[in-house]
């Protein structure tokens, strides 16, 4: 196998676009000798909630721990039911298990990969207490329906928005729009940390309490636990790193969209490459830029990119359903195993030069004549 000589997403362009204002926040923190939440992380959720436009925004540990902590913040707990998609990273449907509920999957619109709104109400039984929708890719779910069937069945929505930090849907960015909305700052996300960390946003006061109480062992003060928490807090470190990224998102991500912009104009006429369906809705800020490969086997057209120095990666292989942990006999989620099957993810980044699309472009050219 080649050296991989164009990764999927390669961090070190933005990190030494930014490393003096990075640098500057790593000394003031280690300065400070304050390490978990305190300054640092408070001015992070002030900044973060103004960017959003929502009230609260709760630093934490992960995004995995953003959903668990934002289903029990919204009430959800053991013999709930929660809808949401198969076709999403495992930590989606992990959260609402570990929190005591059962994830019912709802098939996805197979244009945008994101779970079908028209499906929701046929899922709906007396134990359902939320819906989880996915922005996956960095696409919106279509959340007008979905925000309209919570609401005639007294549902919770909890967005996980982990791939799509600076997403819009009609003009309101993702995460505000249910009743609170989970992020993820792992390092590859359009916002990421040096590490682990995750952030609940909300508009309410109460569920906004419950998580701060969550994050720290379920106590509003310490040595007084009210709840059984979770060691969740974000790190001084991570919220500082994060709040010079935070400054050039939107710069970023639009960068990202020339780039998903310039390798549309050059995959238009191949015919067995299916260019992103972008909904007129959504502002899609292509945290992957994912196509689907038709009349050609979709990973061997991998192995093929990799042999010439280029990384691809597949979100995701096995849809949720088929995974040992949910797996049920004559369970079956057509459009979710079909995209599986044929979905790509090409280099992307903020970073990604012309020249680079087009190395890429040629590569794919030449194994598909």
């Amino acid at each position: 196998m080649s050296e991989i000589k164009i990764p999927i997403y390669d961090p070190r362009p933005e990190i030494a676009a930014l490393r003096g204002e990075i640098d500057a926040a790593i000394k003031r923190v280690v300065d400070s000798g304050r390490f978990i939440l305190g300054p640092e992380v408070e001015a992070f959720e002030r900044e973060v909630a103004a960017y959003l436009g929502v009230k609260h925004a709760v630093g934490l540990n992960s995004g995995t721990d953003a959903l668990v902590i934002g289903l029990r913040a919204l009430g959800i707990g053991p013999g709930d039911e929660v809808i949401t998609t198969p076709f999403t990273f495992f930590a989606t449907a992990e959260a609402i298990s570990l929190v005591g509920a059962t994830p019912v999957f709802v098939d996805i619109d197979p244009r945008t990969f994101n779970i079908d709104p028209a499906l929701i109400p046929a899922a709906i039984s007396e134990r359902t207490r939320a819906i989880v929708p996915v922005h996956l890719y960095g696409q919106a779910a279509e959340m007008d329906p979905i925000l309209k069937i919570a609401r005639e069945h007294g549902l919770k929505v909890l967005e996980d928005t982990a791939q799509a930090f600076g997403g819009e849907y009609k003009g309101k960015k993702l995460g505000t729009l249910g009743d609170a909305g989970a992020f993820s700052f792992f390092p590859t996300k359009n916002l990421g940390g040096f590490g682990d960390g995750g952030l609940l946003a909300t508009n309410s006061d109460e569920v906004a309490e419950t998580a701060r109480m969550l994050r720290a062992h379920g106590a509003r003060r310490k040595y007084e636990n009210e709840l059984l928490g979770y060691n969740s807090r974000l790190d001084a470190l991570q919220a500082a790193v994060l709040r010079v990224k935070l400054r050039h998102l939107d710069e970023f991500n639009q960068s990202r969209r020339r780039v998903a912009q310039k390798y549309g104009i050059e995959l238009k006429d191949l015919g067995w490459i299916n260019l992103p369906y972008q909904a007129p809705d959504s502002y899609h800020v292509f945290h992957q830029y994912t196509v689907r490969v038709s009349g050609m086997e979709r990973d061997s057209l991998r192995h093929c990119l990799a042999e010439r120095g280029i990384g691809t990666m597949v979100y995701y292989p096995v849809p949720l359903h088929r995974l040992p942990v949910y797996s049920r006999p004559g369970v079956s989620f057509p459009r979710a195993e079909e995209a599986s099957g044929s979905v790509l993810s090409l280099p992307m980044g903020p970073f990604v030069s012309p020249r680079v699309v087009e190395a890429v472009v040629s590569a794919l050219r030449e194994i598909g004549t």
